[in-house]
């Protein structure tokens, strides 16, 4: 058949799946989605909506329950809920109900740059750290004008006035205005320069469990993600490039790929093919009949083995940057009574989203349209615009949905090759990507070697630490700048140099070294996954070689951090730490601070089967600074320590020849339903600002496994991942 069947998943959802948990959802809300159909030509937006800033847009309306208000997202949902957050902060300041708040995907934009990044980003656990303030005060900021209008119009003082429920009321009268109603007055005033803000006191929002604004949405199929994106005359087209990371394309049979039904098109680029056809099977089809030879270049003798042994090379290295250092580290080792040192390996990995790579894309003479989730639109559209030979603002990029993005989409090689293969046709273009494609030649979380040393005294407590960390700088190439001065990647100083620990002296030194074969990217956490399992493994080690208790060992350490104290001894009670458990059963704990929040987290395991390990129970106590929805803080650290769980036992991608072994889910293994534990989250009541939260909870799986394992078993891990590393021992 040249035209497949298409299920229709979400009439299945909206219609079966309904009747079981509409009384669960929140009520259908207004819901803006980036536009399924394509929109024309760039066009000015006249709009005559009230806009004081770049978040808030409030359309002039006189329909009853129409409250105009739309709120333009400048950090992208990718299923970390951040819809729900900032519309959270900005609905708390306009004392509106959040489901009267309609959602749009900020288009690139230098007003949603943010500093930190250089650019318009969503990662590094950001989101509501740099929202908090910023999207209060726009909020309050409208607030505030459309209450200026209303006095004028009823010819009041200002403090007559209050606001409830989108409306500005007029408290002697009891009358009031929409805010839709004063959206044309509001627009002509000034924006004051000082915005006063809600004290918590006020708060109806801010802190509280509430659903998230997409859910309903969502379950009846209704937000579009990339690849969901259908245009009128588009064409779906699949790819591959040389799994080999640097070869071009050598022989293919392009006569046989274009007998295949359905296909139009072969297209070329430097180091990859396309063929185009009238669905996506077909362009599967076509593109396995070209039965194309590689030219595979200098990289096809690479292999895992290779990567490993110039890293532990490197600990060796006589030169190293001096990243950070506090007293005389050197000094204090020498003096020490006793010396203890250990070396960890960590591997190269995968992001493996749920939704595959994909982008769509028409290029015209003079603009372009961009459909894509990407976490950084700014460089993807100007990718597309360097590519098409356009300015910048004639290329309107869509931002859409994300089906899970843990850094990958940080990257915009794939927008960047999907521009120069739509730039050789008149007709829009849908690029998926394969399974196996986005598996072995994704961009990976770098492979690490690291050394710690400590020196001891007669207790066994630490008189100084040494950490030696080697493997690649990855802001070295996503954003140069941001390297220090004597080349120091700073990601790598999380959960080392920046811990909740007291050192009396201590030195980190790094030897750069990047992986041949491969490109290296952030992954949910670069620095703080690496920094906190050597760590945290190494201070377990320590504790036990001084026959002291690890959260007793840890609460010395941490003396001078009242946060951390009180994460670390808030799970350490709700586990039960102090209660004895059977024989092959051991907990492990980690306390880490990244991201700006504090973590304590303990893991128990049993391991009565021998070399197996059954997860039985998980708990964490957290300090994120003020909560601004506690069980959005509970699904992110759910649903980062399984993520994290899974990858710490299963998970390494391998090279043979050049080529990436792992490319598709029976070799890149996830954590199953039956093998994923119950975890408990204890959520700290604080004042503090936010900190993030959506890699806390995978930066904590490994650490607190690894010592989990270690006091079951008696025998500890040193390399991930840690089950193929208990098999073989």
């Amino acid at each position: 058949m040249n035209t497949p069947a298409t299920p229709s998943r979400r009439h299945f959802l909206a219609g079966a799946t309904g009747l079981i948990v509409a009384g669960l959802l929140p009520k259908r809300r207004a819901f803006s989605r980036p536009s399924e159909f394509y929109q024309g030509p760039l066009v000015e937006n006249t709009d005559p909506a009230f806009t004081p800033n770049a978040y808030i847009r409030i359309a002039p309306s006189t329909i009853p329950g129409d409250s105009g208000i739309t709120l333009i997202l400048p950090n992208v949902e990718m299923g970390q809920g951040i819809y729900t957050g900032a519309v959270t902060l900005i609905a708390e300041e306009l004392n509106v109900d959040p489901d009267q708040v309609a959602l749009e995907a900020a288009p690139p934009d230098d007003a949603y740059v943010a500093a930190d990044m250089g650019t318009q980003a969503t990662g590094g656990s950001t989101s509501t750290i740099f929202e908090w303030t910023t999207l209060r005060q726009a909020g309050a900021a409208a607030r505030l004008l459309l209450t200026q209008a209303a006095a004028s119009r009823w010819n009041c003082p200002i403090s007559d006035c209050t606001t409830r429920q989108g409306r500005v009321l007029h408290t002697p009268s009891g009358d009031s205005f929409a805010y839709a109603e004063l959206a044309t007055d509001a627009a002509t005033l000034p924006v004051p320069k000082t915005i006063p803000l809600k004290p918590a006191k006020d708060w109806t929002l801010i802190g509280r469990s509430r659903h998230r604004v997409d859910s309903r949405a969502k379950v009846e199929g209704r937000p579009l993600f990339g690849i969901d994106i259908r245009v009128p005359d588009m064409k779906h087209a699949t790819v591959a490039a040389c799994p080999v990371m640097g070869g071009t394309p050598g022989d293919m049979d392009r006569d046989a790929a274009l007998r295949t039904p359905g296909v139009h098109a072969v297209l070329t680029i430097k180091n990859a093919v396309c063929v185009v056809a009238d669905h996506y099977w077909a362009a599967k089809k076509g593109l396995e009949a070209l039965a194309i030879t590689w030219n595979e270049g200098p990289n096809a003798s690479i292999d895992t083995h290779r990567i490993y042994s110039e890293l532990h090379a490197a600990l060796a290295e006589p030169k190293p940057i001096i990243a950070k250092s506090k007293g005389d580290a050197a000094a204090a080792m020498t003096r020490a009574a006793s010396r203890y040192e250990a070396t960890y390996q960590q591997p190269l990995l995968a992001h493996a989203p749920m939704e595959p790579i994909n982008c769509t894309i028409h290029i015209r003479p003079d603009s372009a349209d961009v459909w894509v989730g990407t976490q950084v639109p700014m460089w993807a559209r100007d990718s597309v615009a360097d590519i098409a030979d356009l300015p910048k603002d004639k290329v309107r990029l869509h931002c859409q949905y994300i089906g899970g993005g843990f850094g990958r989409r940080l990257e915009y090689e794939y927008v960047t090759q999907a521009a120069q293969f739509a730039k050789q046709v008149p007709y829009p273009l849908k690029i998926v990507w394969s399974r196996e494609e986005d598996l072995t030649l994704d961009r990976f979380r770098p492979a690490y070697v690291d050394r710690l040393r400590a020196g001891l005294n007669t207790q066994g407590r630490i008189e100084s630490m040494e950490f030696r960390v080697v493997g690649p700088a990855v802001v070295a190439r996503w954003e140069p700048a941001g390297l220090s001065p004597n080349g120091f990647d700073e990601d790598l100083a999380a959960a080392i140099s920046i811990t909740p620990y007291t050192f009396p002296a201590s030195r980190l030194d790094y030897v750069r070294r990047e992986a041949p074969g491969v490109v290296t990217a952030w992954w949910r956490g670069v620095g703080g996954t690496r920094g906190l399992f050597v760590v945290e493994s190494f201070i377990d080690e320590l504790a036990l070689r001084a026959g002291a208790d690890p959260v007793a060992y840890r609460r010395e350490l941490i003396r001078d951090q009242p946060r951390a104290r009180t994460v670390l001894d808030l799970a350490a009670e709700k586990s039960g730490w102090t209660t004895p458990l059977p024989k092959g059963h051991g907990r492990g704990v980690a306390v880490q601070f990244l991201f700006g929040s504090y973590l304590g987290t303990i893991i128990e395991v049993d391991m009565t089967e021998p070399k197996e390990v059954r997860i039985t129970r998980v708990t964490v106590a957290v300090d994120c600074g003020q909560p601004v929805n506690p069980d959005q803080i509970r699904a992110q650290i759910e649903g980062g320590m399984i993520f994290g769980l899974g990858t710490t036992l299963f998970n390494e991608i391998t090279l043979s020849k050049g080529r990436v072994q792992e490319n598709n889910f029976n070799l890149w293994r996830i954590m199953r339903m039956n093998e994923a534990p119950p975890i408990e989250i204890h959520i700290v009541q604080s004042t503090e600002e936010p900190g993030g939260i959506g890699e806390t909870g995978t930066a904590a799986a490994a650490p607190a496994l690894a010592n989990a394992i270690a006091a079951a078993s008696g025998h500890r891990l040193r390399t991930l991942p840690l089950l193929p590393a208990l098999k073989g021992a």
